[in-house]
């Protein structure tokens, strides 16, 4: 008789100017389908910060797990302590190299004519303006989710995007990426070399900078496979 895997938890990371509701359609796709699932909050004021608030939601976490990254996370998931994460999954995510910070592969590529001018407030964090949303964090999202992400946005630090990174994750644990062609946030193109860098398995998909909102379902596929190939 074949012994049987043990499916992995999915923990989902999000992004600058989003929180945990942003994943709430892909939670909700993901137990209709039985597979269990976390939100991790970040507060969102270094990568150092973001890490170690990640790797305190993954200590409550029993069994393996695949760490899902949407946007600025990215750069968060691969600095992980946690020897029990077996996979990681970047949903048009950034992901520095080491040595790297946000802002060197975020400022990579040539921007959208629609995405938004970021300065920081006078605290040092970067807000979107509420037009960024509909413009280009999530143009095909309906106007009352966008609406919403513009209400509860939460701000990224400055500091967030110049911390170096370290040797990422990514280098010693299967990744997956999808890769957003219709993205406004995040040149796709920047993403296929990020992608292609890490030796991911990549998936591209005519969708915005927000799937995990825009297109659920085609985000949870892909979970789905890397949870199938990390169950042990």
């Amino acid at each position: 008789m074949a012994e049987s895997k043990t499916a992995p938890t999915f923990v989902l990371v999000h992004g600058a100017w989003a929180d945990g509701s942003s994943w709430r359609k892909v939670i909700e796709a993901l137990a209709a389908r039985g597979a269990k699932a976390a939100a991790a909050p970040l507060p969102l004021t270094s990568v150092s910060d973001d890490i170690r608030a990640l790797d305190r939601r993954l200590a409550g976490i029993d069994g393996p797990i695949v760490l899902v990254a949407h946007a600025y996370a990215g750069a968060v998931i691969p600095g992980s302590q946690n020897a029990r994460v077996k996979g990681l999954v970047f949903v048009a995510a950034l992901a520095p190299d080491d040595g790297e910070t946000v802002g060197d592969v975020f400022g990579r590529g040539k921007p959208h004519p629609k995405a938004p001018q970021l300065a920081p407030d006078g605290d040092g964090f970067i807000w979107l303006p509420d037009s960024a949303f509909t413009n280009a964090f999530a143009q095909n999202a309906s106007p009352t989710e966008n609406a919403l992400f513009a209400a509860v946005q939460r701000p990224i630090h400055g500091a967030c995007l110049q911390e170096k990174t370290a040797k990422p994750l990514w280098k010693v644990v299967p990744s997956w990426y999808l890769l957003a062609e219709q993205d406004r946030m995040i040149n796709p193109e920047t993403q296929e070399f990020m992608a292609q860098r890490m030796k991911a398995t990549i998936r591209r998909l005519d969708v915005d900078h927000t799937p995990i909102a825009t297109a659920p379902e085609q985000v949870v596929e892909l979970l789905l496979e890397a949870g199938q190939s990390v169950s042990v």
